[in-house]
């Protein structure tokens, strides 16, 4: 125990040290949790091998309470990694000690600190142990307890418990002060535990500054058949007496006066250096994937949804692509991912109708080398953007899919449409849109997508089109298809989804005007094929892009911004939509082939 102290005085003193330095950071919030996180790190509970952070049987520790880096950095300080010059790099432009934790320091297993998104983190790891690769690591997440209420945090809690992950932790830093006062709960851990044990996790209530409870609490934790909560009193600013449990100092480095006091109220400070236990070494066993390849093609003219070549095509592609995991919100009876779960079960998640938790954990899943597809309606992603956002922060490779695009989804209202989506999934930095207009290219593009590294958003449509595309076409990222073209041709129409089989019925239409139109398939909305958008602007008197999703941050104004001309011209949804026939909706927003040609032959007279 006194070994455990003294390294606890000296982390402290490292916390201190460092956001003072730096002029900014958490440290009231980082001093909370120091006795936590040194008996897990160096009581004898954590394995990891520390030359070597990326070793798929390491133990994993998720920071899900971001703003407490500076803890997580002392941490590793003593163990070696950092040299104190190092650490004193804290939130200075170019160093890899960020304000909160980003995978540039590569004992930082995710980026966090929009709060409420470790945890499902973690679910996603720990399924990942348990299920997949078949590994004893563990994964211990640190949670604030201002965070607990947070949604996305009890999706993970009922997730966890629904898989039995019993190798996972949840340490809730229940320091009773927030940002601005004192939290939902205060020092009630009762409270936290009635909650927490009710969706069935196991609950140990300890004093969070006994290394006697903590060392014990991991000891009982290990030995469960179930997910551990270890929910810990603490005290915000603990070791600086003027700063425990006192509002008013979050988010506040001490002033070099202050510092020099604390300090002096720390006592001898000893430069220990601790180890960490070393893991287990083992190998994944890798199992032989059988080809269930579903039994026929795709012939031109069938009439398919692109959803259901979405579950096809994840059969086809998986045996070329074995990391890959699929992961659904309850509906995968309407985006058709059931089809993967028919011939591999075992790689199949269930996430229920919790959006948030299931973002995260494919975030957990994608750090651990995993490829996971998430599927729901188009529409119901935008609830969990933030954790999407997050998600490009820990360079998470992940491909997301939205099914019921649009307005042509018909009857079940404007709830269910998807009308947001490109211009969330477009206003992600490197992230890649693709938008499928029949079977074989929602086949070839789900290739492409497994392909690329990073985040990767294809559109699905709910309704039956025809297959116009035969087998050996490709179809590349940045790519797109000119459909119709001829030297008389006077406008290009610029569809994709559903839009662009209304272009094709448009461009027949105009020709028994005498009006030629180049039909292009803009499959790939970003990145775009600039290109070809630039002959066909040169070659013709304008661009019509036609989309089923509003105006803002869509098709239309991806071209317009790329392009930069005023030739260009945007059919895009333009109201609030309504309960109605495809067909009949697809009209009343202006995107049909019967409005397309309205719009055209307005344009030539």
């Amino acid at each position: 125990m006194t070994h455990l102290e003294e390294i606890s005085k000296l982390v402290r003193y490292y916390i201190l040290a460092s956001t003072s330095t730096a002029g900014s950071g958490h440290p009231t919030s980082c001093l909370s949790a120091v006795e936590l996180m040194v008996g897990l790190l160096f009581g004898g509970f954590f394995y990891y091998d520390a030359e070597n952070p990326s070793y798929h049987n390491n133990d994993r520790l998720i920071f899900s309470k971001g703003h407490a880096v500076p803890l997580l950095y002392a941490l590793w300080c003593v163990a070696g990694v950092i040299t104190e010059e190092e650490l004193f790099t804290l939130r200075k432009f170019g160093s890899s000690l960020q304000g909160h934790p980003v995978r540039d320091f590569p004992y930082c297993e995710a980026a966090t600190g929009s709060l409420g998104q470790g945890l499902s983190i973690g679910v996603g790891m720990a399924v990942n142990g348990k299920y997949l690769d078949k590994l004893n690591y563990r994964v211990f997440v640190l949670l604030g307890d201002s965070e607990m209420a947070e949604g996305s945090v009890w999706e993970a809690i009922q997730l966890a418990s629904y898989y039995k992950l019993n190798n996972l932790i949840g340490i809730i830093d229940v320091n009773r002060l927030g940002q601005r006062g004192e939290t939902m709960y205060g020092h009630n851990l009762e409270s936290y535990a009635n909650m927490v044990s009710s969706f069935g996790w196991k609950t140990l209530g300890i004093n969070g500054h006994d290394f006697g409870q903590i060392l014990k609490a991991y000891e009982e934790a290990f030995n469960s058949n179930s997910p551990t909560m270890i929910i810990a009193k603490t005290l915000k600013g603990k070791g600086v007496s003027f700063l425990e449990d006192k509002e008013g100092h979050h988010g506040t480095p001490l002033k070099e006066n202050e510092l020099n006091n604390a300090i002096r109220e720390l006592g001898e400070i000893k430069r220990i250096k601790a180890t960490i236990n070393k893991p287990q070494r083992v190998e994944i066993k890798r199992e032989s994937i059988a080809e269930l390849i579903p039994s026929r093609d795709y012939k031109l003219g069938e009439m398919i949804p692109t959803r259901r070549a979405y579950g096809e095509a994840l059969v086809k592609l998986f045996p070329r692509y074995p990391n890959m995991v699929i992961l659904d919100a309850e509906v995968s009876n309407s985006t058709y991912a059931e089809i993967f779960k028919k011939f591999y079960p075992e790689r199949f998640f269930e996430c229920f109708v919790a959006e948030q938790n299931m973002v995260g954990m494919a975030v957990g899943l994608a750090l651990r080398d995993k490829i996971p597809f998430v599927s729901t309606f188009g529409a119901f992603l935008t609830r969990a953007f933030d954790h999407i956002r997050m998600a490009q922060y820990s360079e998470a490779n992940i491909k997301f899919v939205g099914s019921h695009a649009g307005v042509s989804i018909g009857e079940d209202g404007p709830s269910q449409m998807a009308l947001e989506d490109i211009a969330m999934m477009r206003s992600i930095l490197n992230s890649v849109v693709l938008y499928p207009c029949d079977a074989v290219s929602t086949e070839k593009l789900l290739e492409e997508a497994a392909k690329y590294k990073g985040i990767v958003y294809i559109r699905t449509t709910r309704g039956a089109t025809p297959v116009i595309y035969r087998d050996d076409e490709e179809f590349p990222i940045g790519g797109s298809k000119t459909l119709r073209i001829s030297r008389e041709d006077v406008f290009t129409i610029v569809g994709a989804g559903i839009t662009l089989h209304e272009a094709l019925k448009a461009h027949e239409k105009l020709k028994e005007y005498g009006i030629m139109t180049r039909v292009i398939d803009l499959y790939s909305i970003k990145p775009l094929d600039i290109e070809t958008l630039k002959r066909a602007l040169i070659e013709t008197r304008g661009i019509i892009t036609v989309e089923d999703h509003y105006r803002a941050g869509g098709i239309g104004e991806a071209v317009k911004a790329e392009i930069g001309s005023d030739k260009i011209y945007i059919l895009a949804c333009e109201k609030i939509p309504k309960s109605g026939k495809p067909e009949e909706l697809l009209d009343y927003e202006g995107i049909s082939a019967s409005r397309i040609v309205e719009f055209i032959l307005n344009l030539t007279h």
